[in-house]
């Protein structure tokens, strides 16, 4: 009794009605369930046309080969030739493909290199182009007028602007800026000039000073120069003041921009300004010798509210931060956009900060995050997370260990050695957002601004950051918008939603001897 189809004796036999023959259910049942017919005589069959064969069941004998010992020793050696040839073909195989992977590592190594070195012959060849091109005769290229650019940008296929790059000199050049400034910080010292604790306890509104428009009130920005009496506030109606201290005068109007002022900095050489605004733009503004300051360059190359400026510590560059998600490496002797970095994943930029060694950059964005650059590469290194609301300010500690960020949600402490929070003041409720926090030069006090000023006496991450004094909100508007200290923490200035720049000191002060307040 053999199967019809597998030529074997069935465990399970039945018979065709139509035709006789012998099957093995499991096969013609497959069969019949494909095809419909019979395997051999190709006549329409179905299940119904199949009859089972009552057998009884029996063991099947041994093989053969199996009924001896030579026949088993036969059966294993030839199992063991089969294992010996599958286990050489595997070796051959291996080998093959590690060669085919040594090549293929090769070819990619090979096009690594080609590929660093036809960028870097690029970022040669963009800068060359643009020094090049802004040393074109005057009657052949387009004058600089009120600012604007002299070289219209590049455009690639892809519409976006073909940008220079920051190029290996440059980065040789911050690096090396790094390690000079890295070596100080270690000898550095405490000035003994600087404010004491005890006078910080005593300070009080010296003087106020109304700078801005009384039809668009409000202080969004404020920087201080580094060398000189001078204080730089930009408002939300359009203009950035300068202001003398020592002669309590405005220095200088800066106008120009269409829309608040978000951002300003003092570069601290050749009498170089920069201001951010929600229009959209960068200006880079060069001062005078009588304290005026005429508008450099019109920088463009946001699409979107620029809500940061901060120069870099060689104070040769700067960055700018917008909420179109890119923030942009300048040249601040031309004006160049070096290179703009997008991140598509964010919100948009709230803020940006370089660390004081400069090759660091800190952006906070709309989202609550903390996110820090390599300015070499222009890399994403880490982020910080655990604000809620957007990131409003930041400042790195001249240290170089710690930095503060605020946001809705109060201050955080960040150790940069262990990427960590260790200290979080949450000194206002859950609707008054702290909009400023700034490190004095000297690492010694911090400065939060909300509702009011408070100022700590910094500490280490183990020790506790006592509360020195609460200055509060006398513009009568609830929000203080910005805060810095002036050399040696010996005055603060404080910006808030009214006209009016405040300077915060010991009493009688002889450099703040001219008490106004006209509010």
């Amino acid at each position: 009794m053999i199967c019809a189809i597998s030529g074997e004796a069935p465990e399970d036999p039945v018979v065709s009605k139509k035709s006789g023959l012998l099957f093995e259910r499991r096969l013609i049942e497959r069969y019949i369930q494909d095809h419909g017919r019979c395997p051999v005589t190709k006549e329409e069959l179905t299940m119904d046309d199949i009859v089972p064969v009552k057998t009884e069941k029996i063991v099947k004998p041994r093989p053969l080969q199996a009924a001896s010992i030579p026949g088993l020793l036969g059966m294993f050696q030839n199992e063991w030739d089969a294992l010996m040839l599958s286990n050489l073909s595997l070796e051959q195989q291996l080998h093959t493909a590690r060669q085919e992977l040594s090549h293929a590592l090769y070819q990619h190594d090979a096009a690594c290199r080609v590929i660093a070195r036809l960028k870097k012959e690029r970022d040669e060849a963009r800068l060359l182009l643009s020094q090049a091109e802004r040393q074109l005769p005057a009657e052949t290229a387009p004058a600089l007028s009120n600012g604007k650019r002299a070289v219209e940008d590049v455009v690639g296929p892809d519409g976006k602007r073909i940008r220079p790059g920051i190029v290996s000199a440059t980065v040789d050049e911050l690096a090396e800026y790094n390690k000079m400034l890295s070596a100080q910080r270690k000898q550095r010292e405490i000035p003994e000039t600087l404010a004491p604790i005890d006078a910080l306890e005593r300070y009080t509104q010296i003087s106020s000073h109304p700078l801005h428009k009384t039809n668009k009130p409000g202080i969004l920005s404020i920087d201080i120069h580094p060398s000189k009496d001078l204080i730089a506030t930009g408002g939300v109606d359009t203009n950035a003041v300068i202001f003398d201290r020592a002669s309590g005068q405005i220095s200088s109007t800066l106008t120009g921009h269409s829309k608040k002022i978000t951002s300003l900095k003092f570069v601290g050489r050749d009498e170089l300004f920069i201001t951010g605004s929600a229009d959209k733009t960068v200006r880079l503004w060069q001062g005078n010798d009588d304290g005026t300051y005429n508008c450099a360059h019109i920088l463009k190359d946001h699409t979107a509210e620029v809500q940061a400026v901060t120069v870099q510590a060689t104070k040769k560059y700067f960055v700018s931060a917008s909420m179109d998600n890119t923030w942009c490496f300048y040249d601040l002797s031309t004006g160049t956009c070096l290179q703009q970095v997008g991140d598509p994943a964010q919100d948009g930029y709230t803020t940006a900060a370089f660390h004081p060694d400069g090759l660091i950059l800190g952006t906070g964005t709309s989202d609550s995050l903390v996110k820090i650059w390599d300015i070499k590469t222009q890399a994403f290194v880490t982020n910080f997370e655990g604000h809620s609301g957007p990131v409003t300010a930041m400042s790195f500690s001249e240290n170089g260990y710690f930095l503060a960020t605020a946001a809705s949600d109060g201050v955080r402490l960040w150790d940069l050695r262990k990427l960590r929070n260790f200290r979080t003041f949450s000194p206002y409720d859950a609707n008054t957002p702290t909009n400023s926090v700034e490190f004095d030069f000297s690492g010694s006090y911090l400065a939060i601004a909300g509702s009011d000023i408070r100022v700590y006496q910094v500490a280490n991450v183990k020790l506790e950051w006592n509360l020195i004094k609460t200055f509060p909100d006398l513009s009568g508007t609830g929000k203080v918008t910005s805060v810095k200290f002036g050399a040696d923490a010996k005055y603060m200035a404080v910006g808030s939603m009214d006209r009016n720049l405040r300077i915060f000191g010991l009493p009688g002060d002889e450099t703040d001897n001219q008490m106004t307040d006209m509010e």
